[in-house]
């Protein structure tokens, strides 16, 4: 198999991935704590402010008509410039709204560069070496986290909230100047459709991904928040853990791009969402600090196991279908991501542990459905040998 490392492309994935995730993670790592002690919101506010940062993910099809623009690789250049210039932005408005504008901004930036992030990935490697790149992207950004992590723990006596937002968005900021500057394209590459694609032999990967939204929102949202309100972890506790977490996933993202390859994605996804259907309704069950952040960590590596979803498209897609698809996928995704936050954050007024529960339910309908995949991979691969594949 080729060295994955000689395409221009990896190059150029990598360094955008390593700095928006680094960006995300920092974000992340101190907004809980931004917004309960500089602002003092709370459950429903943090409700949301989550759905608001999920709008630019549900309107990520639009990626499609700005690819008549730009070409996709600068696209995701400037995207990830936005990214850094919200984050940068974050600590100067410290109120409510100044948040929601600040968020808005930067999560355009990062759902806009994650759509183009996968479509570039599953155009420029094939279906062995797909895989091994999303785990190998991942690793690195696991290591550019424990970076973010590391920087925190140490800069967060020293530093505002302000400055920190600042330090982490110039990195970013950056990254994506060295991007633009940059051309890793291959004429080879089939051209892509520019326009909206919806096929009825996508069916699962919506469905999947619907789900996925989901059960992703129930985490992102609530369980930090969870950490933060019920728990009491500082912004030193919090860096800590999320080094830790990316510690474990820097070492275990490779080898679960091998395990795709090795067993398949039924049986990676269906590893993923059983296990999550105990994390949830643990979530909702444990008192102890100790154990309820074993349960985050468990909870984030299975983060991992998604890239199965795509490399399960990839599998049965046609290759001019991929961008547009991804731009779907992505809105598709970000429906549920919209509306769960706020639907959450009442329930959590109500009792907090009603978003775990609804997470664990989704996990079980994730799992029954991640066992059609076989049977779509097989159809597949029929349709393909037939000369009336297409309709």
């Amino acid at each position: 198999m080729k060295d994955i490392r000689a395409n221009p492309m990896y190059l150029f994935l990598m360094v955008l991935t390593i700095s928006s995730t680094m960006g995300l993670q920092a974000w992340r790592t101190l907004f809980d704590n931004f917004a309960v002690n500089v602002i003092d919101l709370g459950g429903s506010h943090i409700g949301l402010l989550q759905s608001i940062r999920e709008v630019p993910g549900f309107l990520a099809l639009l990626v499609v008509y700005f690819l008549y623009i730009l070409k996709e690789h600068k696209l995701s250049g400037l995207s990830v410039l936005i990214l850094g210039l919200g984050i940068a932005a974050t600590g100067f408005f410290p109120s409510f709204y100044g948040l929601i504008f600040t968020t808005l901004i930067m999560s355009f930036g990062f759902h806009y560069y994650e759509t183009t992030n996968q479509s570039l990935t599953l155009q420029y490697f094939d279906k062995v070496q797909a895989p091994l790149v999303f785990g190998k992207l991942r690793s690195l950004a696991a290591a550019s986290n424990i970076c973010a992590g590391v920087l925190i723990f140490i800069l967060a006596p020293f530093l505002s909230y302000t400055q920190l937002y600042l330090f982490f968005g110039f990195l970013v900021i950056a990254a994506a100047l060295w991007s633009m500057a940059q051309n890793p394209t291959n004429t080879t590459i089939v051209p892509q459709h520019k326009k909206m694609i919806f096929k009825r032999k996508y069916w699962l990967f919506y469905c999947l991904t619907f789900l996925a939204g989901g059960r992703r929102q129930i985490f992102m949202a609530f369980a930090v928040f969870l950490l933060v309100k019920k728990f009491e972890y500082s912004v030193s506790e919090i860096a800590f853990l999320f080094l830790i977490n990316n510690i474990v996933n820097f070492f275990l993202s490779p080898f679960i791009g091998r395990c795709i390859n090795r067993y398949g994605e039924r049986k990676i996804l269906s590893l993923e969402y059983f296990s999550l259907i105990i994390i949830f309704i643990a979530y909702a069950l444990v008192d102890s600090k100790f154990i309820i952040a074993l349960l985050y960590i468990a909870d984030h590596i299975f983060f991992n196991f998604a890239i199965a979803i795509r490399t399960f498209f990839q599998k049965i897609a046609e290759p001019e279908d991929i961008a547009p698809s991804m731009a779907v996928g992505f809105t598709i995704n970000h429906i549920a991501a919209v509306v769960l936050p706020v639907i959450g954050g009442l329930l959590w007024l109500i009792d907090y542990r009603i978003p775990f529960i609804a997470g664990a339910v989704l996990s079980l309908v994730s799992f029954l459905f991640v066992q059609c995949i076989t049977a779509e991979l097989e159809k597949n691969q029929d349709n393909e040998k037939s000369p009336l594949q297409k309709l």
